[in-house]
């Protein structure tokens, strides 16, 4: 990595917790200052615009939810194991989220509907990218004989997952009560359960 890169690198590590807390409108200048310990001509001398900062930063946060799902997806041996890997891995995943702002996903996606496009359509391609990855653990499960209930709705049941575990997070993050995410993301696994 050359210098120029490393410090690129260096203000989207510094700047993305605090993108996913305050969000792409409540993040300033003055802020990225802070956390980098760089000066405004320094951040902007490597990014064009806060806009290309708060970009990378979303995909940097996305990334480091997904390495994390994935260390776990690894070690499952079955389908059915991979999917119950989600309500398992975000419950250990729960006190990063907190400090961290809560789900990337979720922040980017309510405050960009309205305002940023190009950001609302990165949401939208993650929950696209997710749902499509949990349809496909549903369907080759079912091909394989992990998962005997009758006319499973592989779609119908990946969205209910993801909605489930992105409320779980709202509705912990507003209480500040974990009970609420474990309790919410019991009935996850209670559903996957049911699946077989």
């Amino acid at each position: 990595m050359s210098k120029a890169e490393k410090t690129r690198q260096f203000i989207i590590e510094k700047t993305a917790p605090v993108f996913n807390r305050k969000g792409y409108v409540g993040t300033s200048i003055n802020d990225m200052m802070a956390v980098t310990g760089l000066t405004k001509g320094s951040i902007y001398g490597n990014f064009e615009n806060k806009d290309e900062v708060g970009i990378a930063a979303f995909k940097y946060n996305l990334t480091k939810v997904r390495e994390s799902l994935n260390l776990e997806l690894d070690r499952s041996l079955t389908y059915k194991e991979q999917l119950l890997s989600f309500p398992k891995k975000y419950k250990s995943l729960f006190q990063k989220l907190m400090e961290n702002g809560g789900c990337p996903i979720q922040n980017t996606a309510i405050e960009s509907d309205d305002t940023h496009p190009v950001l609302k359509e990165m949401a939208d391609n993650a929950i696209t990218v997710w749902k499509n990855y949990i349809v496909d653990l549903i369907e080759n499960g079912i091909k394989a004989g992990e998962f005997k209930a009758k006319n499973i709705q592989s779609e119908q049941v990946a969205l209910t997952i993801i909605a489930t575990i992105e409320g779980a997070v709202m509705i912990s993050r507003l209480s500040g009560k974990i009970n609420n995410f474990n309790t919410i993301l019991d009935s996850v696994t209670k559903m996957i359960e049911e699946l077989d």
